[in-house]
């Protein structure tokens, strides 16, 4: 991990389009501005955790209804 000291206006650059400014520092708490392109998603920490629980959930749900559905029987075309 690479750690870096900014101070307030100050800002770091991540390859060639996205740029990262401290805005405020007030006690613990550090306002961040975030300049990237409107295609590069930017998440909260909990909230990609979240995103990522809910997709993993989502495979393992669908990988069960697969199973589910090899096991039914097909229509019979009888009539």
């Amino acid at each position: 991990m690479l750690v870096l000291t900014r101070r307030r206006g100050e800002s770091i650059v991540l390859g060639d389009d996205i740029e990262i400014s401290v805005l405020e520092v007030n006690g613990d708490a550090v306002r961040i501005g975030i300049e990237a392109p409107r295609e590069v998603p930017i998440y909260r920490r909990e909230i990609y955790e979240a995103i990522r629980a809910e997709n993993i959930s989502a495979a393992r749900a669908a990988e069960k209804m697969k199973k589910i559905i090899k096991k039914m029987p097909l229509p019979s075309s009888d009539k």
